[in-house]
């Protein structure tokens, strides 16, 4: 059973990882497109 739960863990760590990979830079792309749009 515990291996199970394992197995899970890191399925589920795995895809949270494959998320915050795309969601990091499209944040920063946005941060900086906001930042611009301030400083004129």
């Amino acid at each position: 059973m515990a291996t199970h739960d394992i197995d899970k863990a890191k399925a589920t760590y795995s895809s949270f990882m494959n998320a915050l990979k795309w969601a990091v830079p499209i944040i920063a792309i946005i941060t900086l497109i906001v930042v611009m749009l301030i400083a004129d």
